[in-house]
């Protein structure tokens, strides 16, 4: 967690303009559906490029600015980029975040869906990808434009149901994220994760919702809801890639296939690396974004985003023996 909030106080919201890097950004501003405006931004080569679009789905409680050296490598490598912060984080939360009704779901349904929009009238045409993290790389699904999408890279995607949390970290993070948080919730109207040091405030309605998620993701709302929510999961076609990590307490194996099986129109892959395939000690939840990853890990998603060719088959397993209980 350090080695996480170290890394996010290094990178600034500013614009930049990087002469030997052959990447541009510029910050963006866009409307939800809903008239939310959310705020991020596009980042693309100096010179133009064929390359597809790509879109930054962030994990819960994780600024957008944490992506931002990703989202420069891409640029630099020819990929139109666009970062954004949900609703109620960072440059979208409001001012009064207590008196905010946002949903998890509202992430995918409404913010994901606007940046589609954002990005397809900034890159009309050619692939569009997502990278989601953690919960970025599951919502997808929600947004009813997400036929849209060509590929997702899911890194650690899955959408925290308790019991597959890694099994030597489980009580803590039970008690963590849905004791300690939801009761911290009640009290202030929202959860204060910045002044505990565990990722940025939430939304109370986004920390409720993490917090109550059972085994089926439908369970989590309304009967008369759920088959149309099941069926827009389904009905995306896309090309997935799930990578996980042996040392990742929250996207385990298990969980990522949980969150695999609401794909079934799409072709899934599912991959586990272990640190020593990348030359690392550790890796963790977070850690794959770092720029110490520039020549491999991420050299190599470039490579998956641009054709689709899985840069690691050795580390490739049928997603469906695992059974998610």
């Amino acid at each position: 967690m350090q080695d996480f909030l170290d890394a996010i106080r290094q990178w600034q919201d500013e614009t930049i303009l990087d002469q030997a890097t052959q990447s541009v950004s510029e910050a963006v501003t866009f409307p939800c559906g809903d008239g939310y405006h959310l705020h991020g931004h596009f980042w693309r080569p100096r010179i133009s490029s064929e390359l597809c679009s790509v879109i930054i789905n962030p994990a819960t409680g994780v600024l957008a600015r944490y992506y931002h050296p990703y989202a420069r490598y891409l640029a630099e490598n020819g990929f139109s980029v666009l970062t954004y912060d949900y609703r109620g984080i960072g440059l979208s939360r409001p001012t009064n975040l207590r008196s905010a009704r946002f949903r998890w779901r509202d992430w995918g349904e409404l913010d994901f869906a606007a940046a589609i929009d954002c990005m397809r009238s900034c890159r009309p045409s050619g692939l569009l990808a997502v990278v989601g993290h953690s919960i970025g790389g599951f919502l997808p699904g929600f947004a009813p434009n997400a036929g849209e999408v060509d590929r997702l890279l899911a890194i650690a995607g899955q959408f925290a149901y308790w019991r597959d949390y890694g099994a030597s970290h489980r009580a803590r993070l039970l008690m963590r994220w849905h004791i300690v948080m939801p009761l911290l919730t009640s009290i202030v109207g929202y959860f204060p994760g910045k002044r505990l040091g565990w990722l940025e405030d939430l939304p109370a309605g986004v920390a409720y919702e993490w917090s109550r998620r059972r085994s089926r993701l439908e369970l989590s709302y309304p009967e008369y809801e759920r088959d149309a929510l099941l069926h827009r999961f389904a009905s995306l076609q896309a090309d997935i890639l799930a990578i996980g990590v042996s040392d990742d307490e929250y996207g385990t194996p298990r969980a990522i296939q949980r969150g695999l099986e609401y794909y079934a129109g799409s072709n899934r892959t599912q991959l586990l690396l272990k640190p020593s395939d990348l030359g690392c000690q550790a890796i963790g939840h977070f850690s794959l974004f770092h720029s110490r990853h520039r020549d491999d890990f991420w050299s190599n998603t470039c490579h998956w985003l641009q054709t689709g060719a899985n840069p690691w088959p050795q580390f490739e397993y049928d997603w469906r023996v695992v059974d998610p209980g």
